[in-house]
């Protein structure tokens, strides 16, 4: 089956200006479609930055002319109210002439404690979460003003003035089956970091047939191969410690922390390393064997971008289209 290649837009590793300029390079170099982080922290401190998603996706959307663009993902229920998100997502909209997908979740606690509201356990999390759609989704609608009383959230007489020609879809990232049910009743596509198959079965379930589903891969691509490895155990040693985890811990220290015990080797066994391009699309392909449509590539290290998008451009773009037809 076809799938589309991404380009990340990570914030949590590199500068608004780099940002704009990397995902200008991945427009050149013909990735399919891109996605931004929106965080307030980067996880570690070693990975140095955590710009605004959304200034920064407004630039991008001025900067390229071509390349679809995405948050992966913004949490509406806490530090950002779900009329900011409608309001935004519809704006960007407009700006990209029609190129944005808004890429919602329900958050983690490392971005949406700054605002001092609490962390509220999972299962409040998504009723939250639920809320925060009908809202936006109502906004959307543009029909007249928006009203909305419900359990933690309340809209009064809120309306967008500038709606986009072409509705901005959404999409929904999931975990388990509580999360896939949402995103099949409420979005037009299922968010995942996991190659799990009965994700998108519990997504069709709910009405998901036929939608995409988007998923993001972590790489670091380097000619020197323990250069690659050295700096995705610096900068990605969290990265295998699970949702439940990651969307627990309050702040980079927390990060580091759980982390520490996580050894080159445990890094470079999860994430491919160096500059073979079989082993991407090994990896990949249990994407694609799991029912995604589109797979977003992230290079660890946000000083690496260019060598990677040459080298993407070259060597990688054309195995992936052999590979997966897209």
């Amino acid at each position: 089956m076809a799938m589309q290649l991404g380009y990340t837009m990570m914030t949590e590793q590199a500068g608004p200006k780099d940002l704009v300029s990397h995902v200008v390079g991945a427009e050149e170099s013909g990735f399919d479609f891109a996605v931004s982080s929106d965080h307030f922290f980067p996880w570690l401190e070693e990975m140095g930055h955590s710009p605004n998603a959304w200034v920064t996706l407004g630039a991008a959307a001025q900067a390229t002319s071509r390349i679809p663009l995405m948050t992966y993902v913004t949490c509406p229920i806490i530090r950002y109210h779900p009329v900011v998100v409608a309001q935004q997502a519809a704006t960007l909209q407009i700006l990209s002439e029609g190129r944005f997908t808004l890429g919602i979740g329900a958050g983690e606690n490392l971005n949406e404690h700054v605002v001092g509201a609490g962390w509220p356990p999972a299962d409040v999390r998504h009723e939250m979460l639920v809320e925060a759609l009908h809202v936006i989704r109502e906004l959307f609608d543009g029909e007249g003003h928006v009203n909305f009383r419900g359990d933690h959230f309340d809209v009064e007489s809120a309306k967008l003035w500038d709606l986009p020609e072409k509705r901005v879809p959404i999409g929904i990232a999931v975990s388990g089956q509580q999360s896939c049910e949402i995103a099949g009743e409420l979005g037009e596509a299922m968010i995942a970091t996991e190659p799990r198959t009965e994700l998108g079965e519990w997504f069709d379930d709910a009405g998901g047939v036929g939608k995409p589903r988007i998923a993001q891969m972590p790489i670091s691509y380097d000619t020197d191969r323990d250069a690659a490895v050295e700096r995705a155990h610096r900068l990605f040693r969290w990265f295998g410690l699970g949702w439940k985890v990651n969307a627990e811990l309050p702040g980079p220290s927390a990060f580091d922390s759980a982390s520490q015990f996580v050894r080159p080797e445990d890094v470079s066994g999860s994430i491919p390393c160096g500059a073979d391009v079989d082993a991407v699309i090994e990896g990949a392909q249990e994407y694609a064997d799991a029912g995604f449509t589109h797979l977003a590539l992230v290079q660890i290290g946000g000083d690496q971008q260019a060598p990677y998008l040459e080298w993407a451009k070259r060597d990688l773009m054309p195995a992936w289209r052999e590979a997966f037809g897209s």
